[in-house]
């Protein structure tokens, strides 16, 4: 077999329809847009979530809360998954980022306490819980805060 030779499995393409081509074709005239209205115009879309002139849904629900344009969003590692680096590393948030446990490195990173620390680490974070120090530390490790 060669490629000039591949075809499609009968049945898996259909002929495109062939609009505004005469009234025997069955979508000659209109095209299949109806008479008149909206719809029948040329460059006619209405936008999503549109009624048809009835209040759309998302208007007539109430408004609840706000959004805080300020809020500080964090990058949060448990200790557990420290456990994947050799003993006397240093952890940094790029390390984090290579090795896929952090998305971002415009967030401040947090280590979190969940989870047994078996490896002597540095471990470099904006933050840590206290029970993450206390376990670094118990571990033989260090925290340092950037």
């Amino acid at each position: 077999m060669r490629l000039h030779e591949l075809q499609p499995p009968k049945g898996a393409r259909r002929a495109a329809k062939r609009k505004g081509r005469g009234l025997a074709s069955g979508l000659g005239k209109t095209a299949g847009r109806g008479q008149k209205g909206q719809g029948a115009r040329s460059g006619s879309k209405t936008r999503p979530g549109f009624e048809g002139g009835q209040t759309p849904l998302f208007q007539r629900l109430p408004k609840r809360g706000f959004t805080n344009i300020f809020k500080q969003r964090w990058s949060v590692v448990n200790l557990s998954a420290l456990n994947r680096f050799d003993d006397g590393t240093t952890v940094t948030p790029e390390l984090l980022r290579e090795s896929g446990l952090i998305r971002s490195l415009r967030d401040p990173l947090k280590i979190l306490g969940d989870g047994e620390l078996e490896r002597k680490l540095v471990v470099q974070a904006h933050r840590f819980s206290k029970q993450a120090l206390t376990k670094i530390e118990a571990a033989g490790g260090k925290a340092e805060v950037i």
